[in-house]
């Protein structure tokens, strides 16, 4: 019985050791290429974003502009076709209204002391948008108190002073892109005199509404990006409003990792609030003039406002705009 047991621990022993010379041998796996890499990054947030952001993946992971410095024209653009940009204003929840054009968004939420305004278009489409929309939806534009523009780019800033200069509206902008616009002195529709400075975590409180910014740098040094609630049918809603999207900075990959840092950010704050929305000053990125259409329509008891994704959807927002980061960073560094 000794002997047997004997062979068999050394067959045991010998297989072991058989196994183990084999797994040094065994040539271990080259790392990934760049060009792997790419793609990977682009093969995640094209799954991840399927269906709902679609236009995301398209914009930032397809587009070989995405880190072109974006440069404010010296001379104002002339206004465009009025049919290629103009759209009817919503109401999409019980206090939030889409006053936006059929690509750039502007939203009013309603507060019981007045309106808090976020972004306001180009210049052009201020006045038709902004102004007449709230008008059109039964709101006195002169109710706008506070102003929040998430960054200093023309499509999002130049009805800013409009609304300060016709009505005293406050507004508020990062402190790097107030400086951005202070530079502007073609910009159409004129500078907004410098006014509030957004703060990180900052809560700006107007009646029995409250909107926390959060600085996400990237899109711009300045970005601004918020949490705020809203009520559908008087259920509380919260919304998690990103500030900026596509890579128009500066191609460096100090730059990219910030713009990655602040999605994450924004991620971290969207899901600490139980955000269930996601909404953005691009049509593109978060469906805002089909959905705002289609939130006009009848809901069956128990069906949710078209805006409302759910928390995981939310998240995958992020995931996207990451991954389509790390992507173009690494494009980038391999050109």
């Amino acid at each position: 019985m000794k002997v047997r047991t004997t062979i068999v621990l050394a067959l045991v022993a010998g297989l072991a050791a058989s196994a183990g010379a084999s797994a040094q041998t065994e040539p271990a796996k080259p790392a990934p290429t760049t060009a792997e890499l790419i793609l990977q990054h682009k093969a995640k947030a094209k799954a991840v974003g399927a269906g709902i952001f679609d236009g995301t993946v398209a914009r930032l992971c397809s587009v070989a502009d995405n880190a072109v410095p974006r440069v404010r024209s010296a001379v104002p653009a002339s206004t465009p076709p009025r049919e290629t940009w103009y759209a009817q204003p919503y109401k999409v929840f019980d206090n939030l209204y889409w006053v936006g054009t059929k690509i750039h968004s502007s939203w009013a939420l309603t507060t019981s002391d007045g309106i808090i305004l976020i972004d306001t278009l180009y210049n052009y489409a201020a006045e038709a948008e902004i102004v007449d929309g709230l008008k059109a939806l039964g709101l006195n534009p002169a109710d706008v108190k506070y102003v929040i523009i998430s960054h200093g780019h023309g499509d999002h800033d130049e009805g800013a002073r409009l609304l300060q200069e016709r009505y005293g509206a406050k507004v508020v902008m990062g402190a790097e892109d107030w400086d951005l616009v202070a530079k502007q002195t073609a910009m159409a529709g004129g500078q907004p005199k410098r006014d509030l400075v957004a703060q990180d975590g900052e809560k700006i409180t107007l009646g029995d509404t409250t909107v926390t910014t959060i600085l996400t740098p990237g899109h711009t040094p300045g970005t601004v990006s918020a949490i705020f609630q809203v009520k559908d049918h008087g259920r509380p809603v919260t919304v998690a409003y990103s500030g900026g999207t596509a890579f128009v900075f500066p191609p460096a990959a100090a730059t990219f990792d910030l713009y990655v840092a602040s999605q994450k950010k924004l991620a971290k704050a969207a899901a600490d609030a139980g955000a269930t929305v996601l909404l953005s000053n691009h049509a593109q990125f978060d469906n805002a003039y089909d959905l705002a259409r289609i939130a006009q329509l009848p809901r069956k008891a128990g069906e949710p406002n078209p805006f409302e994704i759910g928390a995981g959807a939310v998240a995958d927002y992020f995931v996207v705009s990451s991954e389509c980061a790390e992507a173009a960073k690494l494009e980038m560094s391999s050109r």
